[in-house]
Protein backbone atom coordinates (compact mmCIF):
# COMPACT_ATOMS: atom_id res chain seq x y z
CA UNK A 1 0.00 0.00 0.00
CA UNK A 2 3.05 2.21 -0.23
CA UNK A 3 1.16 4.32 -3.42
CA UNK A 4 -2.02 4.66 -1.16
CA UNK A 5 -1.46 8.29 -1.53
CA UNK A 6 -0.96 8.65 -5.06
CA UNK A 7 -4.18 6.80 -5.75
CA UNK A 8 -6.25 8.28 -3.51
CA UNK A 9 -5.26 11.85 -3.58
CA UNK A 10 -4.33 11.98 0.00
CA UNK A 11 -2.17 14.62 1.37
CA UNK A 12 1.56 13.53 1.69
CA UNK A 13 3.47 14.22 4.99
CA UNK A 14 4.51 12.73 8.40
CA UNK A 15 1.14 10.98 8.23
CA UNK A 16 1.09 6.98 8.32
CA UNK A 17 -1.95 4.37 7.79
CA UNK A 18 -2.87 2.88 11.00
CA UNK A 19 -1.21 -0.70 11.28
CA UNK A 20 -4.19 -3.53 10.74
CA UNK A 21 -2.53 -6.29 9.20
CA UNK A 22 -1.72 -7.21 13.29
CA UNK A 23 -2.79 -11.04 13.39
CA UNK A 24 -4.69 -11.68 16.00
CA UNK A 25 -3.49 -13.77 19.07
CA UNK A 26 -4.15 -17.46 19.45
CA UNK A 27 -5.76 -16.97 22.48
CA UNK A 28 -8.25 -14.28 21.14
CA UNK A 29 -8.98 -17.03 18.81
CA UNK A 30 -9.73 -19.82 21.07
CA UNK A 31 -12.01 -17.12 23.45
CA UNK A 32 -13.57 -16.18 19.85
CA UNK A 33 -14.55 -19.99 19.41
CA UNK A 34 -15.48 -20.20 22.96
CA UNK A 35 -18.25 -17.41 23.31
CA UNK A 36 -19.40 -18.57 19.60
CA UNK A 37 -19.83 -22.52 20.93
CA UNK A 38 -21.10 -21.16 23.97
CA UNK A 39 -23.28 -18.90 22.74
CA UNK A 40 -24.85 -21.72 20.22
CA UNK A 41 -25.54 -24.06 23.43
CA UNK A 42 -26.92 -21.44 25.29
CA UNK A 43 -29.57 -20.71 22.58
CA UNK A 44 -30.14 -24.73 22.49
CA UNK A 45 -30.38 -25.33 26.10
CA UNK A 46 -32.72 -22.49 26.04
CA UNK A 47 -35.46 -23.55 23.57
CA UNK A 48 -34.86 -26.91 25.30
CA UNK A 49 -36.26 -25.28 28.43
CA UNK A 50 -38.46 -23.56 27.30
CA UNK A 51 -40.45 -26.03 25.31
CA UNK A 52 -40.22 -28.66 28.44
CA UNK A 53 -41.85 -25.63 30.50
CA UNK A 54 -44.98 -26.01 28.78
CA UNK A 55 -44.65 -29.38 28.24
CA UNK A 56 -43.84 -29.84 24.34
CA UNK A 57 -41.35 -32.11 24.42
CA UNK A 58 -41.31 -33.99 21.03
CA UNK A 59 -41.07 -31.23 18.66
CA UNK A 60 -41.03 -33.45 15.06
CA UNK A 61 -37.27 -33.81 13.63
CA UNK A 62 -38.33 -32.19 10.52
CA UNK A 63 -39.40 -28.60 12.28
CA UNK A 64 -36.28 -29.91 14.71
CA UNK A 65 -34.12 -29.20 11.91
CA UNK A 66 -35.53 -26.20 10.02
CA UNK A 67 -35.90 -24.55 13.47
CA UNK A 68 -32.28 -25.31 14.01
CA UNK A 69 -31.14 -24.02 10.36
CA UNK A 70 -33.48 -20.99 10.01
CA UNK A 71 -31.98 -19.58 13.47
CA UNK A 72 -28.53 -20.32 12.20
CA UNK A 73 -29.07 -18.07 9.28
CA UNK A 74 -30.84 -15.34 11.23
CA UNK A 75 -27.72 -15.64 13.44
CA UNK A 76 -25.67 -15.26 10.36
CA UNK A 77 -27.19 -11.97 8.96
CA UNK A 78 -26.60 -10.92 12.75
CA UNK A 79 -22.83 -11.80 12.28
CA UNK A 80 -22.36 -10.33 8.46
CA UNK A 81 -24.47 -7.41 9.97
CA UNK A 82 -21.69 -6.51 12.85
CA UNK A 83 -18.39 -7.21 10.34
CA UNK A 84 -20.21 -4.59 7.48
CA UNK A 85 -21.96 -2.11 9.49
CA UNK A 86 -19.93 -1.96 13.18
CA UNK A 87 -16.79 -1.26 11.23
CA UNK A 88 -17.82 2.54 10.57
CA UNK A 89 -17.93 2.94 14.57
CA UNK A 90 -13.92 1.73 14.80
CA UNK A 91 -12.69 3.73 11.63
CA UNK A 92 -12.07 7.28 13.27
CA UNK A 93 -10.99 5.98 16.31
CA UNK A 94 -8.37 3.54 14.28
CA UNK A 95 -7.57 6.77 11.65
CA UNK A 96 -7.10 8.87 14.67
CA UNK A 97 -4.79 6.74 16.44
CA UNK A 98 -6.99 6.94 19.54
CA UNK A 99 -7.14 2.93 19.49
CA UNK A 100 -5.11 0.33 18.43
CA UNK A 101 -7.02 -1.76 15.71
CA UNK A 102 -7.37 -4.61 17.27
CA UNK A 103 -8.30 -2.78 20.89
CA UNK A 104 -10.65 -0.66 18.89
CA UNK A 105 -12.73 -3.86 17.06
CA UNK A 106 -12.92 -5.99 20.59
CA UNK A 107 -14.14 -2.64 22.55
CA UNK A 108 -16.80 -1.89 19.71
CA UNK A 109 -17.58 -5.69 19.62
CA UNK A 110 -18.25 -5.82 23.85
CA UNK A 111 -20.76 -2.30 23.53
CA UNK A 112 -22.63 -4.39 20.20
CA UNK A 113 -23.52 -6.81 22.62
CA UNK A 114 -24.36 -4.49 25.33
CA UNK A 115 -26.13 -2.39 22.86
CA UNK A 116 -28.55 -5.28 21.67
CA UNK A 117 -29.17 -6.32 25.87
CA UNK A 118 -30.42 -2.99 26.33
CA UNK A 119 -32.76 -2.92 23.57
CA UNK A 120 -36.45 -2.69 23.96
CA UNK A 121 -37.74 -4.62 20.85
CA UNK A 122 -39.75 -1.54 19.26
CA UNK A 123 -37.33 -2.01 15.89
CA UNK A 124 -37.40 -5.70 15.93
CA UNK A 125 -41.57 -5.84 14.70
CA UNK A 126 -41.31 -2.71 12.99
CA UNK A 127 -39.63 -4.44 10.48
CA UNK A 128 -41.89 -7.78 11.22
CA UNK A 129 -44.93 -5.36 10.41
CA UNK A 130 -43.68 -5.10 6.65
CA UNK A 131 -44.39 -8.46 6.05
CA UNK A 132 -47.60 -10.09 3.77
CA UNK A 133 -50.22 -11.00 7.34
CA UNK A 134 -51.32 -14.10 6.58
CA UNK A 135 -47.13 -15.11 5.60
CA UNK A 136 -47.19 -13.52 9.77
CA UNK A 137 -50.16 -15.75 10.57
CA UNK A 138 -48.83 -19.13 9.23
CA UNK A 139 -45.29 -19.00 9.96
CA UNK A 140 -45.12 -22.42 10.57
CA UNK A 141 -46.04 -23.20 7.14
CA UNK A 142 -43.95 -24.33 3.95
CA UNK A 143 -44.64 -20.63 3.04
CA UNK A 144 -43.64 -19.08 6.07
CA UNK A 145 -40.20 -21.07 5.87
CA UNK A 146 -40.03 -20.06 2.57
CA UNK A 147 -40.07 -16.53 3.19
CA UNK A 148 -37.90 -16.47 6.19
CA UNK A 149 -35.28 -18.28 4.38
CA UNK A 150 -35.45 -15.51 1.28
CA UNK A 151 -34.89 -12.78 2.66
CA UNK A 152 -33.10 -13.34 5.49
CA UNK A 153 -30.44 -15.45 2.65
CA UNK A 154 -30.79 -12.33 0.03
CA UNK A 155 -29.90 -9.83 2.51
CA UNK A 156 -26.94 -11.84 3.47
CA UNK A 157 -25.54 -12.34 -0.44
CA UNK A 158 -26.11 -8.54 -0.70
CA UNK A 159 -24.18 -7.72 2.08
CA UNK A 160 -21.20 -9.81 1.76
CA UNK A 161 -20.93 -8.75 -2.29
CA UNK A 162 -20.50 -5.45 -1.00
CA UNK A 163 -18.48 -5.84 2.04
CA UNK A 164 -16.18 -8.17 -0.99
CA UNK A 165 -15.77 -4.59 -2.59
CA UNK A 166 -15.15 -2.60 0.46
CA UNK A 167 -18.58 -0.51 -0.23
CA UNK A 168 -20.14 0.64 2.76
CA UNK A 169 -23.97 -0.64 2.66
CA UNK A 170 -26.66 -0.62 5.00
CA UNK A 171 -27.93 -4.26 6.41
CA UNK A 172 -31.22 -2.31 7.52
CA UNK A 173 -31.91 -1.28 3.62
CA UNK A 174 -30.83 -4.60 2.39
CA UNK A 175 -33.03 -6.27 4.73
CA UNK A 176 -35.99 -3.69 3.87
CA UNK A 177 -35.27 -4.66 0.48
CA UNK A 178 -35.67 -8.16 0.71
CA UNK A 179 -38.87 -8.35 2.72
CA UNK A 180 -40.22 -5.91 0.07
CA UNK A 181 -39.12 -8.77 -2.61
CA UNK A 182 -40.55 -11.36 -0.70
CA UNK A 183 -43.80 -8.96 -0.39
CA UNK A 184 -43.94 -8.87 -3.98
CA UNK A 185 -43.71 -12.71 -5.21
CA UNK A 186 -46.72 -13.83 -2.70
CA UNK A 187 -48.66 -11.46 -4.23
CA UNK A 188 -47.74 -12.54 -7.69
CA UNK A 189 -47.34 -15.85 -6.94
CA UNK A 190 -51.28 -15.87 -5.45
CA UNK A 191 -54.16 -17.49 -7.29
CA UNK A 192 -56.09 -15.07 -9.53
CA UNK A 193 -59.15 -13.40 -8.07
CA UNK A 194 -57.89 -14.03 -4.36
CA UNK A 195 -56.76 -11.19 -1.75
CA UNK A 196 -53.60 -11.57 -1.00
CA UNK A 197 -51.34 -9.16 0.70
CA UNK A 198 -47.95 -7.93 -0.70
CA UNK A 199 -46.04 -5.45 0.72
CA UNK A 200 -47.26 -2.78 2.81
CA UNK A 201 -46.71 0.05 0.98
CA UNK A 202 -47.43 2.88 3.64
CA UNK A 203 -45.53 0.81 6.53
CA UNK A 204 -42.71 0.64 3.82
CA UNK A 205 -42.60 4.35 3.01
CA UNK A 206 -42.45 4.97 6.83
CA UNK A 207 -39.50 2.72 7.01
CA UNK A 208 -37.96 3.79 3.91
CA UNK A 209 -37.88 7.38 4.70
CA UNK A 210 -35.88 6.70 7.87
CA UNK A 211 -33.63 5.13 5.87
CA UNK A 212 -33.32 7.57 3.28
CA UNK A 213 -33.02 10.57 5.38
CA UNK A 214 -30.00 9.26 7.74
CA UNK A 215 -27.59 10.01 5.22
CA UNK A 216 -29.01 13.31 4.33
CA UNK A 217 -28.98 14.31 8.37
CA UNK A 218 -25.45 12.23 8.68
CA UNK A 219 -24.06 14.67 5.89
CA UNK A 220 -25.17 18.05 6.67
CA UNK A 221 -25.47 17.88 10.70
CA UNK A 222 -21.61 16.62 11.08
CA UNK A 223 -21.02 19.38 8.46
CA UNK A 224 -22.27 21.80 10.74
CA UNK A 225 -21.28 20.23 13.71
CA UNK A 226 -17.67 20.42 12.45
CA UNK A 227 -17.90 24.27 11.39
CA UNK A 228 -19.77 25.13 14.93
CA UNK A 229 -16.81 23.32 16.47
CA UNK A 230 -14.29 25.89 14.92
CA UNK A 231 -15.67 28.72 16.07
CA UNK A 232 -15.97 27.63 19.67
CA UNK A 233 -13.32 25.69 19.74
CA UNK A 234 -10.13 27.57 18.74
CA UNK A 235 -7.56 24.67 19.77
CA UNK A 236 -5.41 23.85 16.30
CA UNK A 237 -4.58 20.46 17.60
CA UNK A 238 -8.39 19.62 17.38
CA UNK A 239 -8.52 20.19 13.63
CA UNK A 240 -4.88 18.35 12.79
CA UNK A 241 -4.50 15.15 11.02
CA UNK A 242 -2.55 12.89 13.62
CA UNK A 243 1.22 12.88 13.41
CA UNK A 244 2.54 9.52 12.53
CA UNK A 245 0.97 7.28 14.94
CA UNK A 246 1.17 9.38 17.72
CA UNK A 247 -2.09 9.48 19.93
CA UNK A 248 -4.46 12.81 20.04
CA UNK A 249 -3.98 14.37 23.37
CA UNK A 250 -6.14 12.63 26.34
CA UNK A 251 -9.60 14.83 26.16
CA UNK A 252 -9.61 14.44 22.32
CA UNK A 253 -8.96 11.04 22.85
CA UNK A 254 -11.52 10.81 25.16
CA UNK A 255 -14.27 12.41 23.36
CA UNK A 256 -13.53 9.78 20.12
CA UNK A 257 -13.33 6.49 22.03
CA UNK A 258 -17.00 8.19 23.79
CA UNK A 259 -18.02 8.51 20.41
CA UNK A 260 -17.02 5.64 19.09
CA UNK A 261 -18.67 3.78 22.14
CA UNK A 262 -22.34 5.53 21.25
CA UNK A 263 -22.28 4.22 18.29
CA UNK A 264 -21.24 1.05 18.75
CA UNK A 265 -23.57 0.99 21.60
CA UNK A 266 -26.51 2.65 19.37
CA UNK A 267 -26.25 0.29 16.22
CA UNK A 268 -26.38 -2.84 18.82
CA UNK A 269 -29.50 -1.62 19.68
CA UNK A 270 -31.19 -0.82 16.66
CA UNK A 271 -29.26 -2.80 14.12
CA UNK A 272 -29.98 -6.23 16.23
CA UNK A 273 -33.46 -6.19 16.56
CA UNK A 274 -33.79 -6.73 13.04
CA UNK A 275 -32.85 -9.89 13.43
CA UNK A 276 -34.63 -10.54 17.10
CA UNK A 277 -37.91 -9.93 15.30
CA UNK A 278 -37.39 -12.52 12.04
CA UNK A 279 -35.88 -14.81 15.16
CA UNK A 280 -39.38 -14.60 16.67
CA UNK A 281 -41.07 -15.46 13.60
CA UNK A 282 -38.73 -18.54 13.44
CA UNK A 283 -39.73 -19.92 16.92
CA UNK A 284 -43.39 -19.13 16.62
CA UNK A 285 -43.29 -21.12 13.65
CA UNK A 286 -41.47 -23.68 14.79
CA UNK A 287 -42.36 -23.61 18.52
CA UNK A 288 -45.84 -22.07 18.77
CA UNK A 289 -46.58 -23.58 22.33
CA UNK A 290 -43.31 -22.16 24.23
CA UNK A 291 -43.24 -18.73 22.01
CA UNK A 292 -46.26 -17.73 20.21
CA UNK A 293 -47.70 -15.89 23.23
CA UNK A 294 -45.42 -14.21 26.44
CA UNK A 295 -46.06 -16.61 28.79
CA UNK A 296 -43.84 -14.43 31.34
CA UNK A 297 -46.28 -12.06 31.85
CA UNK A 298 -47.50 -12.40 35.14
CA UNK A 299 -50.94 -13.23 36.33
CA UNK A 300 -51.38 -9.57 38.24
CA UNK A 301 -51.35 -7.80 34.65
CA UNK A 302 -54.52 -9.94 33.81
CA UNK A 303 -57.25 -7.71 34.97
CA UNK A 304 -56.06 -4.53 33.21
CA UNK A 305 -55.57 -6.85 30.41
CA UNK A 306 -59.57 -7.67 30.52
CA UNK A 307 -60.36 -4.08 31.09
CA UNK A 308 -58.67 -3.14 28.20
CA UNK A 309 -60.25 -5.87 26.16
CA UNK A 310 -63.86 -5.48 27.12
CA UNK A 311 -63.88 -1.44 27.05
CA UNK A 312 -62.08 -1.69 23.29
CA UNK A 313 -64.94 -3.96 22.27
CA UNK A 314 -67.94 -2.15 23.78
CA UNK A 315 -66.12 1.13 21.50
CA UNK A 316 -66.44 -1.22 18.36
CA UNK A 317 -69.74 -2.40 18.91
CA UNK A 318 -70.61 1.82 18.99
CA UNK A 319 -69.01 2.27 15.90
CA UNK A 320 -71.01 -1.10 13.68
CA UNK A 321 -73.43 0.99 12.87
CA UNK A 322 -75.72 -2.10 12.66
CA UNK A 323 -73.82 -4.29 11.17
CA UNK A 324 -74.24 -7.94 11.33
CA UNK A 325 -71.50 -9.31 13.01
CA UNK A 326 -69.34 -12.60 12.33
CA UNK A 327 -71.36 -15.48 13.68
CA UNK A 328 -68.03 -17.08 15.70
CA UNK A 329 -64.40 -16.04 16.03
CA UNK A 330 -63.11 -18.20 12.82
CA UNK A 331 -65.65 -15.98 10.77
CA UNK A 332 -64.44 -12.61 12.39
CA UNK A 333 -60.77 -13.26 11.81
CA UNK A 334 -61.82 -14.32 8.39
CA UNK A 335 -63.29 -10.78 7.65
CA UNK A 336 -60.35 -9.25 10.05
CA UNK A 337 -57.60 -11.07 7.87
CA UNK A 338 -59.35 -9.85 4.59
CA UNK A 339 -59.46 -6.63 5.68
CA UNK A 340 -55.56 -5.76 6.12
CA UNK A 341 -54.52 -7.34 3.12
CA UNK A 342 -56.56 -4.95 1.29
CA UNK A 343 -55.81 -1.94 3.98
CA UNK A 344 -59.53 -1.28 4.60
CA UNK A 345 -60.03 -1.84 7.96
CA UNK A 346 -61.77 1.29 8.54
CA UNK A 347 -65.60 -0.37 7.92
CA UNK A 348 -68.44 -0.76 10.20
CA UNK A 349 -68.68 -4.77 9.49
CA UNK A 350 -64.84 -4.61 10.00
CA UNK A 351 -65.56 -2.72 12.96
CA UNK A 352 -68.04 -5.36 14.35
CA UNK A 353 -65.66 -8.22 13.45
CA UNK A 354 -62.69 -6.39 15.58
CA UNK A 355 -65.63 -6.66 18.21
CA UNK A 356 -66.57 -10.38 17.79
CA UNK A 357 -62.88 -10.90 17.74
CA UNK A 358 -61.72 -8.41 21.17
CA UNK A 359 -64.15 -10.12 22.57
CA UNK A 360 -63.43 -13.70 22.23
CA UNK A 361 -59.93 -12.88 23.34
CA UNK A 362 -60.90 -11.50 26.28
CA UNK A 363 -62.98 -14.65 27.03
CA UNK A 364 -60.12 -16.92 26.52
CA UNK A 365 -58.11 -15.32 28.58
CA UNK A 366 -60.70 -15.15 31.31
CA UNK A 367 -61.85 -18.78 30.95
CA UNK A 368 -57.83 -19.87 31.37
CA UNK A 369 -56.96 -17.14 34.33
CA UNK A 370 -53.93 -15.87 32.65
CA UNK A 371 -52.57 -15.73 29.06
CA UNK A 372 -49.50 -17.74 30.04
CA UNK A 373 -52.15 -20.71 31.13
CA UNK A 374 -53.64 -20.69 27.91
CA UNK A 375 -53.42 -23.92 26.63
CA UNK A 376 -51.32 -25.16 23.56
CA UNK A 377 -54.63 -26.14 21.90
CA UNK A 378 -55.73 -23.01 22.11
CA UNK A 379 -52.13 -21.03 21.58
CA UNK A 380 -52.00 -20.23 18.09
CA UNK A 381 -55.97 -19.22 17.68
CA UNK A 382 -55.23 -16.47 20.66
CA UNK A 383 -52.23 -14.96 18.80
CA UNK A 384 -53.38 -14.87 15.42
CA UNK A 385 -56.86 -12.85 17.17
CA UNK A 386 -54.22 -10.68 19.27
CA UNK A 387 -52.03 -10.21 16.54
CA UNK A 388 -54.88 -9.47 13.90
CA UNK A 389 -56.89 -7.10 16.18
CA UNK A 390 -53.81 -4.71 17.52
CA UNK A 391 -52.96 -4.87 13.78
CA UNK A 392 -56.27 -3.48 12.40
CA UNK A 393 -55.95 -1.16 15.29
CA UNK A 394 -52.49 0.08 13.66
CA UNK A 395 -53.97 0.44 10.12
CA UNK A 396 -56.78 2.37 11.24
CA UNK A 397 -54.57 5.21 11.74
CA UNK A 398 -53.40 7.43 15.12
CA UNK A 399 -56.75 9.13 14.64
CA UNK A 400 -59.51 6.93 13.27
CA UNK A 401 -62.27 8.80 11.63
CA UNK A 402 -65.53 8.80 13.46
CA UNK A 403 -63.35 8.30 16.81
CA UNK A 404 -63.47 10.82 19.90
CA UNK A 405 -60.19 10.94 21.44
CA UNK A 406 -61.42 9.51 24.60
CA UNK A 407 -62.37 5.90 22.38
CA UNK A 408 -58.77 6.29 20.40
CA UNK A 409 -57.41 6.04 24.00
CA UNK A 410 -59.11 3.30 24.64
CA UNK A 411 -58.54 1.41 21.20
CA UNK A 412 -55.04 2.30 21.66
CA UNK A 413 -55.10 0.92 25.27
CA UNK A 414 -56.18 -2.50 23.71
CA UNK A 415 -53.60 -2.31 21.23
CA UNK A 416 -50.62 -1.86 24.00
CA UNK A 417 -52.07 -4.65 25.76
CA UNK A 418 -52.48 -7.21 22.63
CA UNK A 419 -48.87 -6.51 21.75
CA UNK A 420 -47.42 -7.13 25.61
CA UNK A 421 -48.95 -10.77 25.07
CA UNK A 422 -47.38 -11.22 21.74
CA UNK A 423 -44.49 -9.22 20.94
CA UNK A 424 -41.82 -9.74 22.94
CA UNK A 425 -38.15 -10.69 22.88
CA UNK A 426 -36.76 -13.71 25.34
CA UNK A 427 -33.82 -13.08 27.34
CA UNK A 428 -31.24 -15.79 25.48
CA UNK A 429 -32.69 -14.03 22.15
CA UNK A 430 -30.83 -11.39 22.91
CA UNK A 431 -28.15 -12.69 24.22
CA UNK A 432 -27.60 -14.72 20.91
CA UNK A 433 -28.20 -11.91 18.73
CA UNK A 434 -25.76 -10.08 21.05
CA UNK A 435 -23.02 -12.66 20.52
CA UNK A 436 -23.63 -12.78 16.64
CA UNK A 437 -23.20 -9.28 15.93
CA UNK A 438 -20.46 -8.89 18.72
CA UNK A 439 -18.47 -11.66 17.27
CA UNK A 440 -19.08 -10.43 13.93
CA UNK A 441 -17.67 -6.63 14.64
CA UNK A 442 -14.39 -8.23 15.28
CA UNK A 443 -13.97 -10.05 11.35
CA UNK A 444 -13.50 -8.72 8.34
CA UNK A 445 -13.83 -4.84 9.26
CA UNK A 446 -10.78 -4.27 7.95
CA UNK A 447 -12.52 -3.36 4.04
CA UNK A 448 -15.20 -0.86 5.34
CA UNK A 449 -12.88 0.79 7.77
CA UNK A 450 -9.83 1.45 4.98
CA UNK A 451 -12.93 2.77 2.85
CA UNK A 452 -14.78 4.70 5.63
CA UNK A 453 -10.63 6.12 6.57
CA UNK A 454 -9.34 6.82 3.66
CA UNK A 455 -11.34 6.85 0.45
CA UNK A 456 -13.79 9.47 0.75
CA UNK A 457 -12.11 12.36 1.76
CA UNK A 458 -8.39 14.03 -0.20
CA UNK A 459 -6.68 14.42 3.17
CA UNK A 460 -6.53 12.32 5.95
CA UNK A 461 -9.01 12.27 8.53
CA UNK A 462 -8.75 15.15 11.35
CA UNK A 463 -9.94 14.48 15.50
CA UNK A 464 -12.44 17.30 14.62
CA UNK A 465 -13.63 15.63 11.75
CA UNK A 466 -13.51 11.80 13.39
CA UNK A 467 -15.39 13.35 16.72
CA UNK A 468 -18.26 15.58 14.51
CA UNK A 469 -19.61 12.23 12.37
CA UNK A 470 -19.69 10.17 15.81
CA UNK A 471 -21.56 12.40 17.70
CA UNK A 472 -24.01 12.67 14.84
CA UNK A 473 -24.01 9.42 14.27
CA UNK A 474 -24.67 8.28 17.76
CA UNK A 475 -27.39 10.78 18.51
CA UNK A 476 -29.32 9.88 15.20
CA UNK A 477 -29.05 6.21 15.93
CA UNK A 478 -29.98 6.72 19.71
CA UNK A 479 -33.04 8.78 18.77
CA UNK A 480 -34.42 6.37 15.91
CA UNK A 481 -33.78 3.70 18.40
CA UNK A 482 -36.12 5.45 20.77
CA UNK A 483 -38.85 6.23 18.13
CA UNK A 484 -38.51 2.17 17.03
CA UNK A 485 -37.13 3.21 13.65
CA UNK A 486 -34.89 1.02 12.06
CA UNK A 487 -31.18 3.42 10.80
CA UNK A 488 -28.56 2.78 8.78
CA UNK A 489 -25.48 3.48 10.73
CA UNK A 490 -23.17 2.79 7.55
CA UNK A 491 -25.33 5.62 5.91
CA UNK A 492 -25.07 8.18 8.75
CA UNK A 493 -21.66 7.71 9.75
CA UNK A 494 -19.88 7.65 5.82
CA UNK A 495 -22.14 10.55 4.74
CA UNK A 496 -21.15 12.17 8.09
CA UNK A 497 -17.60 11.98 7.11
CA UNK A 498 -18.00 13.35 3.73
CA UNK A 499 -20.02 15.80 5.29
CA UNK A 500 -17.23 16.96 7.60
CA UNK A 501 -14.91 16.95 4.43
CA UNK A 502 -16.99 18.95 2.65
CA UNK A 503 -17.27 21.78 5.14
CA UNK A 504 -13.16 21.51 6.33
CA UNK A 505 -12.30 22.06 2.10
CA UNK A 506 -10.87 18.77 2.33
CA UNK A 507 -12.23 17.43 -1.15
CA UNK A 508 -13.84 14.50 -1.66
CA UNK A 509 -13.52 11.76 -3.42
CA UNK A 510 -16.20 11.40 -6.19
CA UNK A 511 -15.17 7.65 -7.19
CA UNK A 512 -15.97 6.39 -3.62
CA UNK A 513 -19.03 8.16 -3.71
CA UNK A 514 -21.02 7.36 -6.74
CA UNK A 515 -20.05 3.53 -5.57
CA UNK A 516 -21.73 4.00 -2.41
CA UNK A 517 -24.52 5.93 -4.11
CA UNK A 518 -24.79 3.54 -6.75
CA UNK A 519 -24.91 1.07 -4.01
CA UNK A 520 -27.40 2.67 -1.88
CA UNK A 521 -29.78 2.86 -4.83
CA UNK A 522 -29.11 -0.73 -6.60
CA UNK A 523 -29.49 -2.14 -2.95
CA UNK A 524 -33.76 -1.94 -3.09
CA UNK A 525 -33.54 -3.64 -6.18
CA UNK A 526 -31.34 -5.70 -5.95
CA UNK A 527 -32.54 -7.05 -2.46
CA UNK A 528 -35.57 -7.12 -3.63
CA UNK A 529 -34.92 -9.35 -7.14
CA UNK A 530 -32.64 -11.68 -4.88
CA UNK A 531 -35.45 -12.26 -2.22
CA UNK A 532 -37.91 -12.79 -4.81
CA UNK A 533 -36.67 -15.36 -6.79
CA UNK A 534 -35.86 -16.98 -4.00
CA UNK A 535 -38.76 -17.04 -2.17
CA UNK A 536 -40.44 -18.40 -5.60
CA UNK A 537 -37.39 -21.18 -5.45
CA UNK A 538 -38.34 -22.18 -1.79
CA UNK A 539 -42.17 -22.22 -2.21
CA UNK A 540 -41.39 -25.02 -4.60
CA UNK A 541 -39.15 -26.58 -1.86
CA UNK A 542 -40.68 -27.02 1.42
Amino acid sequence: MSDFTADTGLTAGPLSRPHMDEKPHALGAVVFIGVLVAGLLFAAYSIATDMSDVGEHNLAIGALVLLGLALLIALGFEFVNGFHDTANAVATVIYTHSLPPMVAVVWSGAFNLLGVLWSSGAVAYTVVTLLPVELILQVGSGAGYAMIFALLIAAIIWNLGTWAFGIPNSSSHALVGSIMGVGLANQFMAPAGSATSGVDWGQAVGVFKALLFSPVIGFVLSALLLLVMKFVIRSKSLYAAPEGNKPPPPLIRGLLVLTCTGVSFFHGSNDGQKGMGLIMLILIGAAPTAYALNRAMPESTTPAFLAATQSAQGVLQGHSNGAAPPADARAARGVVGEALKTKEVNKPEVYAALAVLTGDINQQVKNFGAIKSIPAAATQNVRNDMYLASDAVRVMGAHAPGFSDDEQKQLNSLRSSLDSGTRFIPLWVKVSVAIALGLGTMVGWKRIVVTVGEKIGKTHLTYAQGASAEIVAMATIGLADAYGLPVSTTHVLSSGVAGTMAANGSGLQWSTLRSMALAWVMTLPAAMAIAGSLYVIFRQVF
